[in-house]
């Protein structure tokens, strides 16, 4: 009878997704929330999956870049693949991915099936879905009105995995990599130290407790914020010195690294996207997939969640880097990128209130997470705090940093632009920065292409 039901709501919600497409409307959550919501195991019904060939992406931060990157190199390849690319995680997302990608019979019409997986679905969806491969990139703090802390998320992990399952793990991630002890396998991906590695001896810095044991976990160098070469102070758990991925030779200047013997040539190469490309070279070798096909495949990759843009206004560069403003990590990239500009320049921040869900929240911590001593120790001319909840917290931690008060403004407003830049015209700095969260964004865009110069 639940059989009969499933070719029901099949029928209905590919009915749905038609009338979509020939009204020309969204429809990438709709028909999954509406086969969820009639039959909550939907998904385990359809038929002709290689569960081999499933693979989950999930984490904490970076799942949707992971995802895209592996889906088109595996496109590139020739492999004939389903993917949620569009973001929709959930379980209806999944449904949604699944409708689209079957007969009228549910019968999966692809042979590789490569799905993002919300970090707190992944339990539930394991459970109608039995994906043979998990690919993690990372476990950290992320969305603590939601998640709380990572610990949290670790233990809903956890509980999911069982030894039928093949991880892809960070060798470099303290957590995450501790979850090989239960699955059957684990794949581990790496990156030597290169010219972007730093060290940190700050007030500051924080470590976490050893997964395996709680005592403390020590550093001796990092790749990205919280990730690198690893010990526990007490039980050895530590990063692997052999792994099955390791990219090294990295020329951050001419995009390009090694791995094994081969070199590849990429679009995108900062700490963050070597990590990815560790992962995506792990999962193709398994397939033998060649290294100038996957070389192929980095160089068309076009990252749909990069979120830095180029405005030109009154003879200035605007850089506009935007942020989930949800995790330390995404904070800390946009930073240095700044660092590395040593050119004269402004830093401008807006650190909103998040608004997830009610009770909305304002938590700065990933600011107080992040290292601003290497902006200030560039040539910074002015220094602009503004947003109403957290204007003050967020000039306190510069100054906290090192910032020099005459050089610092805050302004308790939001989206009064015309106040928050009324000075940009005055500066001597050629080139600005703007660091925001997501929620400003049209409305920055929108103010500096008003008078802005062949911004599109």
């Amino acid at each position: 009878m639940r059989k009969i039901w499933f070719f029901i709501v099949l029928l209905g919600t590919k009915f749905g997704l038609l009338l979509c497409k020939l009204f020309h409307k969204q429809g990438s959550m709709i028909a999954g929330k509406t086969a969820i919501f009639f039959q909550k195991d939907f998904v385990k019904y359809f038929t002709n999956i290689d569960y081999n060939k499933v693979f989950f992406v999930t984490g904490t931060n970076g799942k949707s870049t992971t995802t895209n990157l592996l889906y088109h190199t595996l496109k590139t390849s020739g492999k004939n693949i389903a993917s949620n690319v569009e973001g929709a995680n959930m379980m209806s997302g999944v449904a949604t991915t699944l409708i689209k990608n079957s007969n009228i019979f549910g019968k999966f019409n692809k042979e590789f099936l490569v799905l993002e997986i919300d970090e707190r679905s992944l339990r539930n969806i394991f459970k109608v879905l039995p994906a043979k491969n998990l690919c993690i990139s990372n476990l950290q703090k992320d969305q603590v009105q939601r998640n709380g802390d990572p610990d949290f998320i670790y233990q809903m992990f956890k509980n999911s995995l069982n030894k039928d399952v093949t991880l892809y793990v960070n060798n470099e991630e303290v957590r995450s990599r501790s979850l090989e002890d239960y699955v059957n396998k684990s794949i581990y991906f790496s990156l030597e130290r290169n010219s972007k590695t730093f060290e940190k001896h700050d007030f500051y810095d924080v470590t976490c407790p050893c997964p395996k044991c709680s005592h403390k976990i020590e550093y001796e160098y990092y790749n990205i914020e919280n990730i690198g070469k690893f010990k526990c102070s007490h039980c050895g758990y530590k990063s692997n010195t052999k792994v099955d991925t390791l990219i090294t030779d990295v020329d951050f200047d001419n995009k390009s690294f090694k791995e094994g013997k081969d070199t590849y040539k990429v679009k995108y190469a900062n700490p963050f996207m070597m990590y990815n490309y560790a992962l995506v070279i792990s999962v193709c070798k398994r397939f033998n997939i060649d290294a100038n096909t996957i070389e192929e495949g980095f160089l068309s990759f076009i990252n749909p969640a990069d979120r830095r843009e180029t405005y030109f206004y009154h003879g200035k560069t605007i850089r506009y880097l935007r942020m989930k403003q949800e995790n330390p990590e995404t904070l800390q990239n946009a930073l240095d990128t700044i660092a590395r500009d040593k050119n004269k320049k402004a830093v401008y921040m807006g650190l909103y209130e998040i608004k997830d869900f009610k009770p909305a929240y304002n938590n700065t911590f990933y600011f107080f997470d992040c290292d601003f001593k290497k902006i200030v120790e560039t040539d910074v001319e002015q220094y602009v705090c503004f947003s109403k909840t957290a204007s003050y917290e967020t000039a306190n931690r510069m100054l906290y940093a090192g910032v020099d008060n005459k050089k610092l403004k805050v302004y308790d407003v939001e989206d009064d632009f015309d106040l928050i830049f009324e000075d940009i015209d005055k500066l001597k700095s050629e080139t600005i920065y703007i660091i925001t969260g997501m929620k400003p964004y049209h409305k920055i865009k929108a103010f500096f292409n008003k008078e802005g110069e062949n911004n599109d």
